[in-house]
C-alpha cells in the first residue's frame, strides 16, 4: 500500500487497485474452474486442490516423431481428453511421474502452487542430477587426468564419461569435438577469438541475424571493431522468419563468416538452419550455431547438419549452471589458437617456448567445473531415457495449445508468430506494462520472464522494448497453460472458461 511523504494512507487506508488486483487474481484461479466444468457438465473432486487438467497432448510412437520443430498452428493436433487420464505422458513416461522428479516443482510462491513458465532463461533440475553431484563430491571429488590415486580415477572417468555422453547426445563424431566451457556465451566468445579473429582483415565480413541473443551480437561487434571488420544483419518477415532470400544476399567475396541462433530466445522462432548452412558452405564460409535455445526442444545432431561449430549451455537442457558445451569440427579446432593459457591445455612448457595439447584440451586450461559437467552427464541420461523426439511432440502440441489459449485473452498480442516455433509464448497485454504483468503472474504463483531479454534487436524491430515471455518444458501442464490464461483474463477483468469445453 503506497503513502504520501507524511504517512498519511494514499487512499485513507483502502488496499490500491493492484492489490486488489492481485488478491483477486488468487481468488478466481481457486474458483473460476468450477464455473467452466460446471458449464461441460462435470464436477471436479472436491478432495482435490485442483482439478486435474483437461486436456491430454496426442504423444505419438517415436517411430513416428518427427525430429525437430513442428508447427505450432497446427490446432488440429489436439483432440481433447475429458479427464481419461491424471497427466498426459511424454513417450511411454506419465508426466505426473516426471514432474515427480523435479523437487521445485512443488515449491509454493504466495501460497501457490509454483507454475515455472521460465524455461527459455534457465531449466529446473530433476533429482537424478541433483543426486548425481552430491555422489561425485561425496565420492569420486578430485582434479582430473594425471593423478596416481583412486579418486582422481574416478574423477577422471565421470568427467570423461560426461564428454561421451554429450558427444552421443549432439551427434559429434567423438568425445574429442567437445570443448567444455562455462555456457553458451563462453563458447562463443571462444569461437569468435580463437578461432575467427586470426582470419580477420579489414573489411572482411561476419554474417549474424536480427533474431541474435547479445551473446551472438557483442563478442562479433567487439571482433569488428578490433580488426576492421564489418556485422551484417540477416533479416526477418512479419511473423520473425529469417528471409532466407535476404540471407544469401549478404555473401560475397569479403564474407568470412557466419554465426546464427537456431532458436530465438526472445520468438521461438526456429531458423531454417539446414538450408542457412548450406548457403553459408556453398558460399565458402564457416558457420556457428548458437544452440541454447533448441538444445532442450528437439533432437539435435550436428554431424546431419553439417555444423561447423554448435553451443549450448548445461543449465538450459535440465543441468546445472555454469557449465557448457561448444562443439567443433576437428579440422577447425586444430586450426584455432587456445583461447586461454594455464595448467591442462599444455604437453610441454619451457621459457622458450609452450607446446600445447590436442582438442578439447587445448581449450580448457585450468581446472574445469568438473562437477557441473558430470551433472551435465546425468541430465542428458535423463532426457535421453524419455526420448527427445517425444519432447519435441509433446512441446509443439502444449505451445499450440498455449497459443490458442492465449489468443483468447483481449487486449493480447503475441510477439512472434512464425510457422516453425519452439518452447516462447511472446506477448504484450494493452494497458500493462511487461513488467506489471510480471508481477501480477507472480502473485498467482506464475514465474515468467518480463524484460526485453538479452535480444533488443528483434524486439525493437517490433516496436517494443519488453515482452512477457512464458516459455514451457516437457514437465509443464495443459492445466498451467490454463492457469496462466485464467489469471491473463483476472488482469483484464474477464473470466476464464476453458477452450476445451
Amino acid at each position: 500500500m503506497s503513502t504520501t511523504t507524511n504517512s498519511v494512507p494514499k487512499h485513507w487506508g483502502l488496499p490500491e487497485e493492484w492489490e486488489l488486483a492481485a488478491l483477486a487474481a488468487g481468488r478466481l484461479a481457486e474458483y473460476l474452474p468450477r464455473l467452466a466444468y460446471s458449464s461441460a457438465g462435470y464436477e471436479p473432486d472436491p478432495k482435490t486442490e485442483e482439478p486435474n487438467p483437461s486436456y491430454a497432448p496426442r504423444v505419438v510412437a517415436q517411430d513416428d516423431a518427427t525430429p525437430g520443430a513442428q508447427a505450432a498452428s497446427d490446432a488440429g493436433a489436439f483432440v481433447p481428453a475429458l479427464r481419461q487420464a491424471a497427466l498426459p505422458y511424454v513417450g511411454e513416461y506419465p508426466l505426473e511421474k516426471i514432474r515427480a522428479d523435479f523437487p521445485i516443482l512443488a515449491e509454493k510462491i504466495k501460497d501457490r502452487q509454483l507454475v515455472w513458465l521460465d524455461n527459455a532463461a534457465t531449466t529446473q533440475r530433476p533429482a537424478q542430477v541433483i543426486e548425481r553431484i552430491r555422489h561425485y563430491y561425496e565420492h569420486e571429488n578430485s582434479n582430473v587426468h594425471r593423478g596416481a590415486h583412486t579418486l582422481a580415477g574416478r574423477s577422471t572417468e565421470a568427467y570423461e564419461g560426461a564428454r561421451a555422453k554429450v558427444a552421443t547426445f549432439i551427434g559429434a563424431p567423438a568425445p574429442e569435438n567437445i570443448v567444455f566451457v562455462r555456457g553458451t556465451t563462453e563458447a562463443l566468445n571462444l569461437v569468435a577469438n580463437a578461432y575467427v579473429r586470426p582470419l580477420l582483415r579489414p573489411g572482411d565480413e561476419i554474417i549474424v541475424t536480427l533474431l541474435e541473443h547479445h551473446s551472438n551480437i557483442v563478442p562479433w561487434q567487439i571482433l569488428a571493431e578490433e580488426t576492421g571488420a564489418l556485422l551484417r544483419v540477416a533479416t526477418v518477415d512479419a511473423s520473425g522468419q529469417i528471409l532466407v532470400s535476404e540471407y544469401a544476399k549478404l555473401f560475397n567475396r569479403n564474407t568470412r563468416f557466419v554465426s546464427v541462433t537456431h532458436v530465438s530466445n526472445a520468438l521461438g522462432t526456429v531458423a531454417p538452419l539446414e538450408e542457412m548452412i548450406g548457403i553459408a558452405h556453398a558460399q565458402g564460409a564457416r558457420i556457428c550455431v548458437d544452440g541454447a535455445q533448441s538444445i532442450s526442444h528437439m533432437p539435435i545432431d550436428v554431424s546431419a547438419l553439417d555444423a561447423d561449430f554448435f553451443a549450448f549451455s548445461g543449465h538450459k537442457l535440465f543441468g546445472p549452471t555454469g557449465i557448457g558445451v561448444l562443439y567443433g569440427k576437428s579440422d577447425l579446432l586444430e586450426a584455432a589458437r587456445p583461447w586461454q593459457g594455464g595448467g591442462n591445455m599444455i604437453s610441454d612448457v619451457t621459457f622458450a617456448r609452450t607446446v600445447y595439447k590436442k582438442a578439447p584440451e587445448k581449450f580448457e586450461a585450468g581446472t574445469g567445473n568438473i562437477a557441473d559437467a558430470v551433472g551435465l552427464g546425468a541430465a542428458i541420461d535423463y532426457v535421453s531415457a524419455i526420448g527427445m523426439d517425444n519432447v519435441a511432440r509433446y512441446e509443439q502440441e502444449l505451445l499450440a495449445y498455449g497459443i490458442s489459449e492465449l489468443g483468447r485473452i483481449p487486449g493480447l498480442r503475441p510477439v512472434g508468430s512464425a510457422t516453425r516455433r519452439a518452447g516462447v509464448l511472446s506477448f504484450v497485454l494493452d494497458g500493462h506494462s511487461p513488467e506489471e504483468v510480471g508481477r501480477y503472474l507472480n502473485e498467482a504463483g506464475i514465474a515468467v520472464r518480463a524484460g526485453h531479454h538479452c535480444a533488443q534487436p528483434i524486439l525493437r524491430h517490433f516496436g517494443y522494448e519488453a515482452t512477457v515471455r512464458p516459455s514451457i518444458a516437457f514437465y509443464n501442464t495443459p492445466a498451467e497453460i490454463e492457469h496462466l490464461a485464467r489469471t491473463l483474463l483476472a488482469l483484464t477483468r474477464l473470466p476464464y472458461i476453458s477452450s476445451t469445453y
